[in-house]
C-alpha cells in the first residue's frame, strides 16, 4: 500500500514538473515573440550593458576591456540620456581602454559607474526634429487599423518604403534617410502592428513577418494610390522578411522594382531561440520556447525570391554578415546562391543584427547607390 502511494506521489510530482516545464516553455515562446516595450533596444543589443569608467562633455571611456564597441557609428543610451559615439581615439588610458568622442549628446555625459546600452539606432524623434528633413505625417489604412507613417517627398519616380526591424520603431530608418533624400527618392516610413500608435494582434505577439507583411502591403497600396508606379521595398530584420512576403503575395507585386533585404529573418526557429535567450529565457527551456513559438506563429516558411511579371527574378540586394546573432546569414547566402543573376550581396563583418550600415556607412551607402541607380 505504501509502495503504491509512493509511486502515485512520484508520478504526480513528475506530471506536475512536466506541466510546469511546459508552461515555462510556452511563456518563453511568448517572451520571444512579444514586441518589446516602447523604449526597447533593437534585437541583438539588449544583453550585456557597458559600464562608464570616465566621461566629460566630449569623451567617454567604457569598461576595462579591449574596445567593446564594434567599428563604425553607434550610439549609447542610459536612463537620462543618449549620445552618438565617435571612433576610438589614439590617446587611450594606461590599461589600453579606448576613449571615444561623444557626439550629439542628449542629457549631459553619464557619470562614472553608469550602465549604458549600445544601440545601432542613432536618432530619435522624427525626420524634422532629428535631421532637419521636411516630411508629412500620414495614416495608412490597414487590416488592424490606421498605421502612422512619415512621407518624405522627392523628385524621382521610384519610391522607397522603409520597414524597420525587431525591437525598433520607424525611427530606425532615420539612419539612412539623409542618403535616400540625397538620392531624390520619395520615402514612405510606416509603423506596423505592435508599434506605438498602432493596434496589435489580439494576442499581442509578433509573427516575425508572416502576418506583418499585410501592413507592408497596405503601405504599398497607399503609395500606389498616391502615384507611385514603381517601389523599392527596403527592410531591416523582420522588415526585410515582410518585404519578401509582400513581393511574393501582394496583388500589387508588379509595382515592386527591387528589394533591399538587410539582415533578413529567413530561419525563424533560430531567430526565436536567439530572441528568447536575449530576453532571459533559460537555456534548458529554449527548445520548448521555440516549439511553443512555432505553434503560435505557424510553419517556418519564407517565400523564395519572387519574380517579375516577365518571369525574371526580382532584383535584390542582401546586406548581412556572419556575426549576426539573431538572424543567421547562411540562409541569406543560400538565397543569393539560388539566384546569382538577380541578387547582389554586401557582407559586413563585426556587424550585429540589422547593424550592417553602422559598420561602414560610406561603403554600405555606395553599395545601395549602385543597386538603386539602375532602378531610378
Amino acid at each position: 500500500m505504501r509502495a503504491r502511494t509512493a509511486a502515485a506521489t512520484t508520478a504526480t510530482t513528475l506530471l506536475g514538473s512536466a506541466a510546469a516545464i511546459a508552461v515555462a516553455g510556452r511563456r518563453g515562446g511568448r517572451t520571444a515573440l512579444r514586441p518589446p516595450a516602447r523604449d526597447a533596444v533593437p534585437a541583438g543589443f539588449r544583453g550585456g550593458g557597458l559600464t562608464v569608467l570616465a566621461a566629460d562633455p566630449e569623451h567617454i571611456t567604457l569598461t576595462r576591456t579591449p574596445d567593446p564597441v564594434p567599428p563604425g557609428r553607434y550610439a549609447v543610451t542610459w536612463a537620462s540620456g543618449r549620445a552618438e559615439l565617435g571612433p576610438p581615439e589614439p590617446d587611450t588610458g594606461t590599461d589600453g581602454t579606448p576613449r571615444r568622442r561623444l557626439l550629439r549628446t542628449v542629457g549631459g555625459p553619464p557619470a562614472p559607474g553608469t550602465r549604458v546600452t549600445l544601440t545601432p539606432q542613432l536618432h530619435t524623434g522624427d525626420p524634422r526634429t532629428a535631421l532637419g528633413i521636411d516630411f508629412a505625417d500620414t495614416d495608412i489604412p490597414a487590416e488592424l487599423g490606421p498605421l502612422p507613417a512619415w512621407f518624405v517627398p522627392g523628385p524621382r519616380d521610384l519610391w522607397v518604403i522603409a520597414l524597420h526591424g525587431l525591437g525598433s520603431t520607424r525611427s530606425f530608418a532615420l539612419n539612412l534617410l539623409p542618403f535616400l533624400t540625397d538620392l531624390g527618392v520619395p520615402v514612405l516610413v510606416p509603423a506596423y502592428r505592435g508599434d506605438p500608435g498602432t493596434r496589435s494582434a489580439p494576442d499581442r505577439l509578433s509573427r516575425l513577418g508572416a502576418a506583418e507583411w499585410r501592413d507592408a502591403d497596405a503601405a504599398l497600396r497607399h503609395a500606389a494610390a498616391y502615384g507611385a508606379r514603381r517601389v523599392a521595398l527596403l527592410g531591416w530584420s523582420v522588415g526585410a522578411t515582410m518585404a519578401l512576403h509582400t513581393a511574393a503575395r501582394s496583388p500589387l507585386h508588379g509595382r515592386i522594382a527591387g528589394l533591399v533585404l538587410d539582415s533578413p529573418v529567413l530561419h525563424r526557429a533560430t531567430t526565436v531561440r536567439a530572441l528568447a535567450a536575449e530576453r532571459g529565457v533559460r537555456r534548458p527551456l529554449l527548445p520548448l520556447a521555440v516549439a511553443a513559438a512555432e505553434g503560435t506563429a505557424g510553419p517556418d516558411s519564407v517565400p523564395d525570391l519572387p519574380r517579375r511579371p516577365s518571369g525574371a527574378p526580382l532584383p535584390t540586394l542582401i546586406a548581412h554578415g556572419p556575426d549576426d546573432r539573431i538572424a543567421p546569414w547562411e540562409p541569406s547566402r543560400a538565397l543569393a546562391a539560388r539566384h546569382p543573376e538577380a541578387v547582389s550581396t554586401y557582407v559586413a563583418r563585426r556587424a550585429g543584427h540589422a547593424a550592417v550600415w553602422n559598420a561602414d556607412p560610406a561603403a554600405y551607402e555606395e553599395e545601395l547607390r549602385r543597386f538603386l541607380t539602375p532602378l531610378l
